[in-house]
C-alpha cells in the first residue's frame, strides 16, 4: 500500500509561534481518532523563531484530504489563519523506515 506524507513549514506572525503551536497540537488530539493518520508531529525550528514544521504520514492521499473536511480540522484552521504569515508544503511518498508499518 502506498503511503502519503508531507512536510509543512508554517511561518507564524512575529511572536505568535507558540500560540500557533498550541492550535496545531490540539489537532494532534483529533488526529489520534483518525486511523489513517499514522504520524503527525509538530516541530519548532531551532534557528528560526517564527517557524514551525509539521511532519505528517497518512495511509493514503484520500485520507489526508478527508481529514481537512472534519469539523474539528476546519475550526482549527479558522483559529490558526490569523496567526500564519505563510505556509510551504512538500508532498512525499514514504518508502520505509522505523515507526511506520508497510504491510
Amino acid at each position: 500500500m502506498s503511503k502519503y506524507g508531507m512536510y509543512a513549514k508554517f511561518t507564524a506572525q512575529p511572536g505568535k509561534r507558540d500560540v500557533l503551536a498550541e492550535i496545531l497540537l490540539e489537532s494532534t488530539a483529533a488526529a489520534e481518532t483518525v486511523e489513517e493518520c499514522e504520524l503527525y508531529i509538530i516541530n519548532f525550528s531551532e534557528t528560526e523563531p517564527d517557524i514551525l514544521w509539521v511532519t505528517e504520514v497518512w495511509s493514503n492521499p484520500e485520507a489526508h484530504a478527508a481529514s481537512l473536511s472534519l469539523e474539528t480540522t476546519k475550526a482549527a484552521i479558522q483559529r490558526a489563519m490569523p496567526l500564519i504569515a505563510g505556509v510551504e508544503s512538500t508532498k512525499l511518498k514514504p518508502v520505509g523506515g522505523k515507526g511506520l508499518s508497510f504491510n
